[in-house]
């Protein structure tokens, strides 16, 4: 991760010092893993296909964020990840709660702090 590049841009004045970044990372992946779990092992006999298949998409497109940014230092990329990142977040929380409400409840942090991550890759664009 290119920290160099990353200092050397605007950021608007809501931007959290980046020592934040990694202990809320670790509590969203907490819950991500878990609302999974919670939703393969629910007992609820609805196909869950939809729901595994929007599930690995949002975590195809949350890991491709940071190498879009921080590598190829490519702000407008990151920024059109992270919105489809919350479409498929969303969709994932809809394939959810048809299984197991519980899981799809424990996504909701991760849809607010992705919202907020967006509006800051939007602002940071915006400043750059």
């Amino acid at each position: 991760m290119d920290l160099t590049w990353y200092n050397s841009l605007n950021k608007p004045a809501f931007n959290p010092p980046s020592q934040v970044f990694g202990p809320v990372w670790a509590l969203m992946y907490t819950l991500i893993f878990i609302s999974f779990v919670l939703f393969i092992n629910s007992k609820e006999t609805s196909n869950k296909t939809p729901g595994i298949v929007a599930f690995v998409l949002q975590i195809l497109l949350n890991f491709s964020w940071s190498p879009a940014f921080f590598y190829f230092h490519s702000i407008e990329t990151s920024f059109v990840i992270v919105i489809l990142l919350l479409i498929s977040i969303v969709l994932t929380m809809i394939f959810f709660y048809k299984v197991s409400r519980p899981a799809a409840l424990l996504l909701i942090p991760y849809l607010l702090w992705t919202t907020f991550a967006a509006y800051l890759n939007y602002s940071i664009m915006m400043l750059n």
